[in-house]
């Protein structure tokens, strides 16, 4: 056994630059994303649109309430009414405002032919849009 001095061979040396390849691709690649989009960001088209006292915006509601209670109530809106009386009226809102819409709020005890009967006297008045509603539920 001979004891012998080994010869030890030194190591690679730790890497002390940055490998700058990568940093440069990246920041190319977003060069490149913002060249594209900016031209599509500004695109919008101004225009200077003339002022009327005229075109002022209604502060009428575009809609009529209609709500069936389980015990046969209708309201319209919060007040209550009969059958004959909220025809005449949703006639009349026909009438105003052809295009108004009806949004229908039925319990959801309320048999199924009051509800079709009070779509009916919607439809027969001349109101074609109707929106039942409802709350949103539980997922």
């Amino acid at each position: 056994m001979a004891f012998g001095r080994l010869e030890r061979t030194t190591g690679p040396t730790p890497m002390s630059d940055i490998n700058m390849t990568p940093l440069i691709d990246v920041m190319l690649v977003l060069l490149v994303i913002f060249m594209i989009t900016a031209p599509l960001m500004s695109s919008s088209l101004r225009l200077d649109l003339p002022k009327t006292e005229a075109a002022t915006p209604s502060d009428a509601p575009q809609f009529l309430i209609v709500a069936l209670t389980p015990d046969g109530s209708l309201y319209l809106g919060d007040q209550r009414m009969a059958a004959a009386e909220l025809r005449q009226r949703l006639a009349q809102a026909a009438q105003r405002t052809p295009g108004i819409e009806l949004q229908l709020r039925a319990d959801k005890m309320v048999p199924y032919g009051q509800v079709a009967e009070l779509i009916g006297w919607a439809q027969d008045v001349g109101l074609n849009r109707i929106a039942f509603v409802a709350q949103p539920g539980e997922r």
